[in-house]
This record gives structure tokens, C-alpha cells and sequence, in this order.
């Protein structure tokens, strides 16, 4: 007779079947998965950190002495994650740097898919990034957006070297796949005209104003957006609280990445406590509470994924209690 027999089709025999079945199709069963594809609540791969500035320039003057730009894409230090076996994302979407451009020294043009900012930390007058041809000075608390597939460079004219952060949504990118990358045939893009009004650059003493004129959302607590949202996958939001001031925001799932562009202060992030000052990187994490405490009157630089969330319909509080 054909067919299997009610014997062949139960027990260890049925099962043996059906596992050689699905190989041979390249299926899995969906009964008895060896890890669950769905879970209450959002699940924490990545922990909470900080990084120090001061640390971070000491190892970039000591590369500056042996890491040309020739030799690099980049003379740049990666913030990742601590977690086992990570060596690249600081947050889930989002990956941070500080990088240095020596006195006199460029970094050659390129573009590529991932949307790109930079926080100018120490720089002197004559440092310049270069966008799509044009000259965008850098200037400490500067923040100047490089969006995806725009040329850009770097060109240090001044007597001093000059350092700030990276922050890209590269992790996203590779986790999705569209990564596009080319250098630019010029090595670095020529650029003649100094834009210092461009939209790719929020100066400081803009910022500053805005927050001056800015309302309290709680008393000696303001925040500002730069650009709504700047980019399709990254915001920006600047915070400003006053000396000895303290606020919690509750877990929510977008991740976010704190710059201190001014000030001294503590976070406690998920338990785990963190002293700040200017120039140091702090990593909240999706589902992460955090408690704020400024030592000095402080502003912290906010990047996140939240405009990135939102569209997605992802953007939710998680339960402290849940959390």
C-alpha cells in the first residue's frame, strides 16, 4: 500500500519525519521553537555606560602621534557598549565617537547611508567640517548635522587640533542593509565659501539663546529641540537644569545617548550611577529610568532615536514597576 502507515505517522518515527521533512525544505516548525519570538515587555541587550572626555583626548593625543589621517578613515575612538562580544553600537541604533583632526591636518571626503552629527568639543577658529562643498566652522557646542548621502569632510586651519564627538545611526543601517559608502574623487571635497549660517549647523550661542528664551518645564529645567526631528532617525533635544536641580524621566522604549556640553552633575540610569562633566557620553538604553542631578548649572546634548520610534507606532512608556 502507499502512504505511511498510522505507526510510521506517530511517536519518535512521525517526529523524525517531519524534522528530515522541514530541512529538506529549509523550514522551521513554529510549535516548539527553541527561543520565543514575542515577550511582554521590551528586552534589555544593551546596559547603561558612561565614558569620560578627559580619558578619551589623553588616547587621541597619544594615536595623533602614531594614526595619520592617511592611514585612517577616521582618528577616531568607538563607544561600545559593554556588553559581551560588542564592539561597535553604543545604543541599539546609534553609535557614538570622539575623533581629533590635528592642527593643519584634513580628513578626506566621503558619504555614505547613515545619517551623521558632530558636537564640537574644544576647536579653534579655522576648523572647519565640509558639507556638500561648502566650509561649516566648528565651534566649541556646535552641533552640525551631516545627513546620509551628503559629502563631508574635515580641514583643521588652525594653530590647534581640534576634537569633538560623532554620533551615526550606523548600527541601524547595518542591521537593515542599505549600507552605501564611496570616497570622494577630489580625496578631500574643495570648498571656497564659509557657511556659517547653514541649516546643517546649530551654533552655541544659538543654542544658548533659544534656552534663555525658553520656558520652564519644571522649575530650573528647560529643553529645546534642534529641528523637528533634525533627521528621519535621529533627534535632538538640548537640556538645560539649574545648579543642584534633580528630575527623573520614566523608562520609555526609544534609546538615547546624553552629551554634557556644559556643567557637572550625576545620573543614575537603571541603578547604575555615573558622575559627569563637560564633554562625557552617557548610554540610556531602550527601557531605561533616569534620575538627573546637576552639580552646576549643566546642559546636556539628547541624541536619540524617539522621531524614529514614533512613526513606527513604538514609541511607549514601560511601567516602572513592570521595568
Amino acid at each position: 500500500m502507499g502512504g505511511d502507515s498510522v505507526a510510521e505517522l506517530t511517536g519518535s518515527r512521525a517526529e523524525e519525519r517531519i524534522k528530515r521533512m522541514l530541512a529538506a525544505a529549509q523550514m522551521e516548525n513554529g510549535w516548539n521553537k527553541p527561543e520565543p519570538s514575542m515577550w511582554p515587555l521590551p528586552r534589555k541587550r544593551f546596559v547603561p555606560a558612561h565614558w569620560s572626555y578627559a580619558r578619551a583626548r589623553e588616547i587621541l593625543d597619544a594615536a595623533g602621534e602614531l594614526i595619520s589621517t592617511e592611514l585612517a578613515e577616521r582618528r577616531n575612538l568607538i563607544l561600545a557598549n559593554p556588553i559581551a562580544g560588542n564592539h561597535y553600537p553604543t545604543v541599539s541604533t546609534i553609535v557614538t565617537a570622539y575623533q581629533m583632526v590635528k592642527a593643519g591636518e584634513t580628513a578626506r571626503s566621503h558619504r555614505h547611508s547613515a545619517n551623521a552629527l558632530r558636537l564640537v568639543l574644544d576647536a579653534e577658529p579655522n576648523a572647519f567640517t565640509i558639507v556638500e562643498g561648502k566650509k561649516i566652522p566648528m565651534e566649541p557646542g556646535d552641533v552640525l548635522l551631516t545627513p546620509n548621502w551628503h559629502w563631508h569632510g574635515h580641514s583643521n586651519e588652525s594653530r590647534a587640533d581640534a576634537y569633538w564627538m560623532d554620533f551615526l545611526d550606523m548600527p541601524l543601517v547595518h542591521f537593515l542593509g542599505p549600507m552605501f559608502f564611496e570616497h570622494h574623487p577630489a580625496t578631500l571635497e574643495q570648498a571656497q565659501e564659509i557657511a556659517a549660517r547653514s541649516p546643517a549647523r546649530f551654533a552655541w550661542a544659538d543654542t544658548l539663546r533659544r534656552l534663555d528664551a525658553a520656558a520652564d518645564l519644571a522649575p530650573g529645567r528647560r529643553e529645546i529641540a534642534l529641528g523637528a526631528p533634525a533627521m528621519a532617525t535621529i533627534d535632538l533635544h538640548v537640556w538645560r537644569i539649574a545648579a543642584d536641580k534633580k528630575f527623573a524621566t520614566d523608562p520609555v522604549t526609544c534609546n538615547a545617548v546624553f552629551a554634557v556640553m556644559q556643567g557637572r552633575g550625576k545620573s543614575v540610569v537603571d541603578g547604575r550611577s555615573f558622575l559627569w562633566e563637560r564633554g562625557d557620553v552617557i548610554a540610556a538604553p531602550t527601557g531605561s529610568a533616569h534620575r538627573c542631578e546637576a552639580f552646576e548649572e549643566s546642559i546636556l546634548l539628547r541624541v536619540s532615536d524617539e522621531s524614529l520610534f514614533r512613526h513606527l507606532g513604538w514609541l511607549r512608556p514601560i511601567p516602572p514597576a513592570e521595568n
